[in-house]
């Protein structure tokens, strides 16, 4: 398969600093390597550029970094478009702000090439909140909202030239959602597995009754792993730290279940704060998930000695 790698630095969207240092932890962690390792073609495009800052005005004071989170939303729009022309385009992170333009860009890629796009989005928080709504102001909270055309993004985010339908997104892994997010989720129709869902039920069954749904539909999957979809005893470099999250064992399964699928088409690596990593433990298992995501099995991992 051929790859794009794309850098989106951003950090605007969350209320510390470190994110921007994402995409290099994962590029020093040997992203590019382990995907060639696996046979594919990679592409290093470089780092995104935002694009030019507008003065933006909101009723809701909360609000931060508006302004730059709308020129960084266009930008990364653009180049999601432009990479994944011909490749499956990597994003990596950055806070989860950037999944606005990731998010936009692949539905414009996807409502040009006639087939739906469906969302996996593994994280431990829904970020659906709209500019309205969200009473921490950070703008990694509101993506998902705004990819799928919930109201209140016009004028202050670029157009979207095509939503997500939310019932075609499914949300993994949620163990914390703001009374707002929980009825706008509802209202939509987006698919909400949290954790109570997979104690109960196994996370196998709930991924693979959803890759069925977007086989069904000969649809275009895209990919959005944030670090806090892992418990922070095996993925601490999160400055949204929520206890309960997946193992190794269910992250990995996941990815598998996805590479099984050949369904991917796009994905998102979001929210590593290298600043707070253990000598690069967690970048160095989003480069392992990534890898099972790419074709690695268990029987190709070798064990390491610490």
């Amino acid at each position: 398969m051929n790859c794009n790698i794309l850098g989106a630095p951003v950090q605007d969207g969350t209320g510390r600093m470190g994110c921007e240092m994402g995409p290099s932890a994962l590029r020093t962690a040997g992203l590019v390597a382990a995907l060639k390792e696996l046979g594919h073609a990679v592409a290093d495009l470089g780092t995104i550029a935002p694009a030019p800052m507008r003065a933006l005005t909101h009723g809701n004071l909360a609000l931060k970094a508006l302004p730059e989170i709308s020129a960084w939303t266009a930008g990364i729009a653009d180049a999601a478009y432009a990479a994944s022309a011909d490749a499956m385009p990597i994003f990596l992170g950055g806070d989860h702000s950037i999944s606005a333009g990731t998010l936009s860009g692949i539905a414009r890629r996807a409502a040009q090439a006639g087939r739906p796009l469906f969302v996996l989005w593994l994280d431990a928080h829904p970020d659906f909140h709209t500019l309205d709504t969200t009473a921490s102001g950070n703008l990694h909270g509101v993506p998902l909202a705004y990819a799928s055309g919930q109201p209140g993004f016009y004028g202050y985010f670029p157009d979207l030239p095509e939503r997500v339908d939310p019932a075609r997104i499914c949300t993994m892994g949620i163990r914390s959602v703001d009374p707002a997010e929980r009825q706008a989720l509802r209202a939509a129709g987006v698919t909400v597995h949290d954790m109570r869902a997979i104690d109960e039920h196994g996370i196998a069954p709930l991924l693979r009754a959803f890759l069925e749904r977007v086989t069904a539909e000969n649809g275009l999957l895209h990919v959005s792993l944030d670090v806090d979809f892992l418990d922070p005893s095996i993925a601490p470099a999160v400055g949204t730290t929520v206890p309960g999250g997946a193992t190794f064992r269910e992250a990995h399964l996941v990815m598998e279940m996805l590479s099984d699928s050949g369904l991917v088409t796009s994905l998102d690596l979001v929210e590593l704060n290298p600043f707070l990593d253990e000598r690069g433990r967690t970048a160095t298992l989003m480069v392992d998930l990534t890898a099972s995501l790419m074709g690695r099995r268990i029987m190709d991992r070798p064990t390491r000695s610490f």
